[in-house]
């Protein structure tokens, strides 16, 4: 199951790389159309459906490698039984958080592909599809939370701390 969960995690950060790439190609074109005096309709807004689904797709990847901004004030307080309770009611709340922010950005999309709601720039492209990328990146962060708090519970959630947080302390 390990493996699995891994193998989602790195396939949602891939995907979130590749479309950062995607981005950068969208701002080069943007770029260059203006330096050439030739226009490409819809590079703004596809840069940001680009921008938006690399930021998704992301969050999981992110939050596995203890990337993820913590306020560890009242945490690093706490002591034994106390900390760990504290630690499991924060991955409870977040994983409900997460849940629900995946369950409605889901809704947003077949809503979207539902009523035919497209763009309002000079694209109109159907919303649902860049919406998409938003409803599996929240899908995925819900699935990280529910394991890091099954982790915490069995007590084999190991105390990840980023290496960049350590160099600003």
């Amino acid at each position: 199951m390990r493996r699995l969960l891994d193998f989602i995690y790195n396939s949602a950060a891939a995907l979130a790389a590749l479309f950062m790439v995607g981005l950068l190609g969208m701002v080069l074109l943007s770029i260059v159309s203006r330096q050439l005096h030739f226009h490409v309709p819809g590079t703004d807004a596809y840069a940001g459906y680009l921008m938006a689904a690399s930021g998704f797709l992301a969050l999981a990847h992110t939050l596995k490698r203890g990337e993820h901004i913590r306020v560890t004030l009242l945490l690093n307080a706490l002591k034994g039984g106390l900390k760990r309770a504290f630690e499991i009611w924060a991955l409870a709340i977040a994983t409900l958080l997460s849940l629900l922010f995946a369950i409605y950005s889901c809704k947003l999309a077949w809503q979207s592909y539902e009523f035919n709601d497209i763009s309002t720039s000079s694209d109109a492209t159907p919303l649902w599809i860049p919406q998409i990328a938003m409803g599996l990146g929240t899908v995925v962060l819900a699935i990280a939370f529910l394991d890091e708090l099954v982790l915490e519970i069995l007590g084999r959630r190991e105390a990840s701390q980023s290496s960049e947080a350590l160099r600003n302390e």
